[in-house]
C-alpha cells in the first residue's frame, strides 16, 4: 500500500472480465485515505474510550466507508471487504459486520459532531494539496433531499411534505466538484429551513478554516427563502442567490420591466432564457432589493425570481448595482 499511496499517477485500473467486481477501484480512495491520514485522525478525534465497541474508531468508520463506495446498503454488505484479495488494497483491518454493529450503537450526538471535526479536517486537508479553491470564486449549493427508509421504527423517520418514510437532512455542495462540504441529518417532518442559520454558520467557518479565502456565494432554492438566513450570509460576508416565490407584488415589479432590459444567456440543451434586474420593496417599504429575473422560453413562460443584494432606505448597498447584468448572471443560475 505504501508504494501505490507514492505512485498513484501510475495507477490505472481496467476491467477485462464482466464477472469481476469493482473492489479494485477502492485502490485509489484508498490511497488518498493514506495520503491523508485519516485512520489516524478518526482515532485521535473520536472518543469512544470505555464504551462498548469504541476501540479503534478509525478501522471501523473506514471499512464503513469502503463498504459504501463498492454498493453497500446495510451492514452485512460490508463482509464483502473480507472476501478475495480485497483487503489486499486495503491500508486498514477490515472488520466484521457484526463488530461494525456494536460500535455505531455505542455513539450519542457527541460522537456524531466530533465525526463532523473529521469530515472538516479531512477537507482542510485535500485541499491544502491542492484540491481548494485557494482564493478563487467558490459557489455552494444549499439544499435539502428526502432518505427514505423502511420500517417505522427507525429513530427520526417521520413523513415529511413529500408524503415519503424517512430523514429530511440540510447538504451544502461545492457546484464545481460536486464534493459535499457539510450535511446535518434532521428527522424527516422537519421543515426545509429547520436549523439552516447554525448550518449556514458552521459551513461557512469549515469552508474558510479549510483555506477557501475568496468569495462565496451561496445558492439555494424558494425553500430557504428567509430574511434570517439572508441576514446572516450577509454578516458572515458572503454573497447569495436565493429563489423567491412569486407573489403579486413581484409580479408586478416584473411586469414593469422594460423590454430592452431583457439580456439573452446560454442556457442547456438549446433552450432559450433572457435575464433582467429589477428592485423589490419589503419589509413594510423599509428596504429595496435587487432581484435577478429569468424568464424561460423553452420550458415555461415564467420567471425565476433570485435576490442578487440588499439596498436599505437610506440607499446603502450590500452588492453592486443594476446593470452588470453579463457578468452576475452565470454565478445566479
Amino acid at each position: 500500500m505504501s508504494r501505490v499511496s507514492r505512485a498513484i499517477d501510475r495507477v490505472e485500473v481496467i476491467f477485462d472480465d464482466e464477472t469481476l467486481v469493482a473492489d479494485a477501484g477502492l485502490i485509489v480512495p484508498a490511497t488518498l485515505m493514506v495520503r491523508l491520514g485519516l485512520e489516524r485522525l478518526v482515532n485521535q478525534t473520536v472518543k469512544l474510550k470505555g464504551r462498548v465497541g469504541g476501540a479503534l474508531p478509525g478501522r471501523k468508520i473506514l471499512t464503513l466507508v469502503s463498504a459504501i463506495l463498492t454498493g453497500a446498503t446495510h451492514i452485512d454488505h460490508a463482509g464483502r471487504l473480507r472476501a478475495g484479495a480485497t483487503q489486499a488494497v486495503l491500508p486498514f483491518r477490515v472488520m466484521a459486520p457484526s463488530t461494525l454493529g456494536t460500535f455505531l450503537r455505542s455513539f450519542t450526538f457527541g460522537h456524531i459532531r466530533q465525526l463532523d471535526r473529521v469530515i472538516a479536517e479531512t477537507i482542510r486537508r485535500a485541499w491544502s494539496l491542492g484540491a481548494g479553491p485557494g482564493e478563487a470564486a467558490m459557489t455552494i449549493d444549499l439544499d435539502s433531499t428526502i432518505c427514505e427508509v423502511h420500517g417505522k421504527a427507525k429513530g427520526g423517520a417521520a413523513y415529511g411534505y413529500t408524503k415519503v418514510l424517512g430523514y429530511h437532512p440540510l447538504i451544502a455542495t461545492r457546484a464545481e466538484t460536486g464534493e459535499v462540504l457539510h450535511a446535518r441529518l434532521r428527522k424527516g417532518s422537519a421543515n426545509t429551513q429547520r436549523g439552516v442559520k447554525r448550518f449556514a454558520d458552521e459551513l461557512i467557518a469549515r469552508v474558510r478554516r479549510a483555506g477557501g479565502t475568496g468569495v462565496l456565494t451561496v445558492r439555494a432554492d424558494a425553500g430557504f427563502y428567509n430574511w434570517d438566513l439572508i441576514n446572516r450570509l450577509t454578516r458572515l460576508g458572503v454573497a447569495w442567490s436565493i429563489t423567491v416565490n412569486l407573489n403579486p407584488s413581484i409580479r408586478t415589479a416584473i411586469a414593469a420591466i422594460d423590454e430592452n432590459a431583457w439580456v439573452d444567456i446560454v442556457y442547456p440543451d438549446g433552450g432559450q432564457a433572457q435575464v433582467a434586474e429589477t428592485t423589490y420593496v419589503t419589509g413594510g417599504g423599509t428596504t429595496t432589493s435587487w432581484v435577478s429575473v429569468e424568464r424561460n422560453f423553452t420550458c415555461r413562460a415564467s420567471a425565476l425570481i433570485r435576490r442578487r443584494s440588499m439596498r436599505t432606505s437610506t440607499g446603502r448597498s450590500s452588492s453592486t448595482s443594476p446593470g452588470q447584468n453579463a457578468s452576475r448572471f452565470s454565478v445566479a443560475r
